[in-house]
């Protein structure tokens, strides 16, 4: 029986290892793999048995083979390395030289958000797609790091507050993320077809009011203050970093429905993505909250 799943990622990879195979057309091809080998029960001759196959028949290849949770683990370290490499660079860049910094950090911004739309919306599995997006955001995360860092330290008259700033919310990043983990693993959290629309419509909403606060920011400083160090901003910054939170449980959801089906390992990039997507966003409001909480309780 095939697995249903609201998940878009797991329905397309369920079609694709449900559809015809490349190259067969014969009847009782096109059904599922199980395990990266194909079904028993052929038995005519010359059919490949028990997965080996027969001469003349083309072997399977790597993106046939069923996802893993090591595949997702080591995807997802790979573009979080990314993400990592440029945040440091830009990070130092920004200090050194804040003009060139900041246009670095614009550019992360801009082509992260259209290409991660992309990857998103075109469900990409394509590494080198992902990892430059990874980069773009390595920028993004840099950048706005040495920002919020620079802006603290000059609030609170201490060189050092912005390196503390940033691994403080290095730490609170990995401290949420194996919270959300255990949460899910003991299923103390549920993640129902509810859970996941819910947090999907409350995430389109949060974007959508940061869009029109970020457009009101061209007119009125600081737009509605929904990002400023004061008491609405630390409401709406604790509202974010749940929301960031929930969305990992709905990542995982993801990843063992997708390793339960057997799906090909391709699409454990597009896992890997979703992980890294959720992670960053969950840094960015971190960071936020602590600068928030920080500049507004400054002595």
């Amino acid at each position: 029986m095939r697995m249903r799943s609201s998940n878009p990622v797991l329905k397309r990879a369920l079609q694709q290892q449900s559809g015809p195979q490349p190259g067969y057309g014969q009847p009782g091809y096109g059904q599922p793999y199980q395990q990266g080998y194909p079904q028993q029960g052929y038995g005519q001759p010359g059919y490949p048995q028990q997965g080996y196959p027969e001469p003349g028949y083309p072997q399977q290849v790597a993106g046939d083979q069923p996802m893993t949770i090591d595949d997702v683990v080591v995807r997802t370290g790979m573009t979080l390395g990314t993400v990592a490499i440029f945040g440091v660079l830009n990070y130092f860049l920004f200090m050194g030289n804040p003009g060139l910094g900041m246009g670095l950090t614009f550019v992360g911004m801009i082509g992260g958000l259209i290409l991660g739309l992309v990857i998103a919306f075109k469900q990409i599995t394509n590494p080198v797609a992902i990892l430059i997006y990874a980069a773009l955001e390595g920028l993004l995360v840099g950048g706005l790091s040495a920002l919020l860092g620079t802006t603290l330290s000059a609030t609170l008259g201490d060189p050092g507050a912005g390196t503390s700033l940033v691994t403080q919310a290095v730490i609170g990043t990995v401290a949420v993320f194996g919270v959300m983990l255990a949460l899910y693993k003991f299923r103390i959290i549920k993640v129902t077809d509810g859970f996941v629309k819910a947090v999907t419509y409350a995430v389109i909403g949060a974007a959508a009011l940061m869009l029109v606060n970020f457009v009101l920011s061209f007119f009125i400083s600081g737009g509605m203050g929904l990002r400023e160090p004061t008491w609405l901003g630390l409401g709406v910054g604790i509202v974010f970093v749940v929301l960031a939170a929930l969305t990992l449980a709905i990542e995982f959801r993801g990843i063992e429905e997708g390793v339960e089906a057997g799906i090909p390992n391709q699409f454990a990039w597009q896992f890997a993505f979703g992980l890294t997507v959720s992670l960053i966003w969950l840094y960015i409001e971190i960071l936020r909250l602590l600068w928030i909480i920080k500049t507004m309780f400054a002595d």
